[in-house]
């Protein structure tokens, strides 16, 4: 298998070195140079295999650089730190079912993928003898996410920015509470979308990339899309199971555009018609929305939400969509991508039906999303993070009968506290994990930085890990 750029300037690579470069030397995202096909008998074949054994068998099909025993190993390790031997529960509630992401340390949907490229990075910088720096940006659960995947790693060190007062208080906490020496937090006073530009440019200063041994962690990276893939699988296994194999819908709470585009690339794999429509839910922050609606990718201002990990405006992951939708032209992909960087804006109005046989899309206001974890916790019982309520408002929207309809549950509730609290109007029992967060005088360690490219590059620089 090998991994072509976006934008064409790189020759193929094979999965460990896409893996390692995270961002194509040429600006562009890493895709498979094609996209296997699962046939209906091996798809029936999976549906008792647990998670860890599933994940080999999709992710095995992308990657055949690593022995299979190896890739075992870091698959069996990267899901034991999740708090259930199901890894990924799904349960019917109400009219939806529900698949649960949070189980993984940080209780974010993010873990799944980032412990797994935790131990593969681990694993290939040991192979090398060599080491890495990661330098990422978040909106509010990566960061944590990333954190967790590599902290004590002696062979890598972490830096993460995130907008200064502008992550709930429990994804702040979970980020600068870990004091590990390998871990570097940067609070910047800006939007997300400040800090990404600023990742990406350091990224696109190859020099500064080579010498400093950066590896990107963000949802730039092939792996986290790989790893995600897999619950795809997994719900589709599940729910054709106990719904007499019919196609299955989903709802995706979108920013970044990375999980729905693992999604789509499932639906690809898959045989025709195990997935069906794939419903992209935004918040107040509409850019991908307007996109699906009307061709419309241009830029907004950011809007502060009570979903805050999607309050986005240039989705990173977007590209590798459009890589598709231009007919997997790189030169097309580049000009477009050029002209978005200049003018904040992509017309495609002429793609408009095409998108939308892709995707629904449904926008949620803040009082969406109040109403909805109100009403479905007093009709169901369930709680429900507000990014996950994103997503069920739209499912609730566009579920058509006899359909079966699974939401991404992206967080557990008790990360936004407050949100909830308000909305169900009695008080959340938090997990101990975020419990102990809260605790007074807990020793945290932070940077507040202005959002100046040059000065945190200049801050990796001089604390960046190298080669003895």
């Amino acid at each position: 298998m090998q991994y072509i750029s976006t934008r064409g300037g790189i020759d193929p690579v094979p999965f460990t070195k896409a893996v390692m470069m995270g961002l194509a030397d040429d600006g562009g995202l890493l895709l498979p140079r094609t996209i296997p096909r699962i046939g209906s008998d091996t798809f029936g074949q999976w549906k008792d295999l647990s998670y860890p054994k599933l994940a080999f068998e999709i992710m095995s099909r992308f990657i055949d650089d690593i022995p299979g025993t190896d890739l075992r190993d870091i698959i069996s390790r990267s899901y034991a730190t999740f708090d259930t031997e199901q890894v990924i529960p799904i349960i019917h509630q109400g009219p939806l079912h529900i698949m649960e992401l949070f189980h993984g340390p940080t209780l974010a949907f993010k873990d799944v993928a980032l412990q797994f490229l935790g131990n593969i990075f681990e694993y290939l910088l040991e192979k090398d003898d060599s080491v890495m720096n990661i330098l990422g940006a978040t909106s509010g659960d990566t960061g944590s996410a990333a954190i967790y995947g590599v902290r004590g790693k002696e062979r890598i060190n972490i830096f993460i920015l995130h907008p200064h007062k502008r992550v709930s208080k429990v994804q702040e906490k979970q980020m600068t509470t870990v004091t590990d020496s390998n871990v570097f937090n940067i609070a910047i006073r800006g939007t997300f979308d400040d800090g990404q530009a600023i990742v990406k440019a350091i990224f696109n200063d190859l020099d500064f990339k080579e010498k400093q041994h950066l590896g990107a962690i963000n949802s730039i990276n092939w792996a986290r899309v790989l790893a995600q893939v897999v619950y795809y699988v997994h719900a589709c296994l599940h729910i054709s199971s106990h719904e007499n194999d019919k196609a299955t819908d989903f709802s995706v709470p979108t920013g970044n555009f990375g999980d729905i585009f693992a999604g789509y690339i499932a639906k690809r794999m898959l045989p025709e018609g195990t997935i069906r429509k794939l419903m992209l839910a935004t918040n107040s922050n509409d850019i991908l929305s307007r996109m699906v609606s009307n061709g419309d990718y241009s830029l907004g201002d950011v809007v502060a939400t009570s979903s805050p990990s999607m309050d986005i405006q240039s989705a990173s992951n977007f590209e590798r969509y459009l890589y598709y939708l231009l007919d997997k032209e790189p030169n097309r992909t580049n000009q477009a991508m050029m002209q978005f960087a200049e003018t904040g804006e992509i017309n495609l109005t002429d793609f408009k039906d095409q998108i939308q046989r892709d995707f629904i899309t449904e926008k949620a206001t803040e009082e969406d999303v109040s109403t909805c974890i109100r009403d479905f916790y007093k009709q169901y019982g369930y709680i429900m993070d507000p990014h996950t309520a994103v997503g069920v408002h739209c499912a609730l929207k566009h579920q058509e009968k006899g359909i079966p309809v699974c939401c991404l549950a992206t967080a557990h509730p008790g990360k936004f506290g407050d949100t909830v609290e308000a909305a169900i109007e009695k008080p959340l029992e938090l997990p101990d994990s975020i419990a102990v967060l809260m605790e007074e005088n807990r020793e945290s360690r932070c940077e507040l930085m202005d959002a100046d490219r040059n000065d945190i590059q200049e801050f990796v620089k001089k604390h960046s890990k190298h080669n003895c």
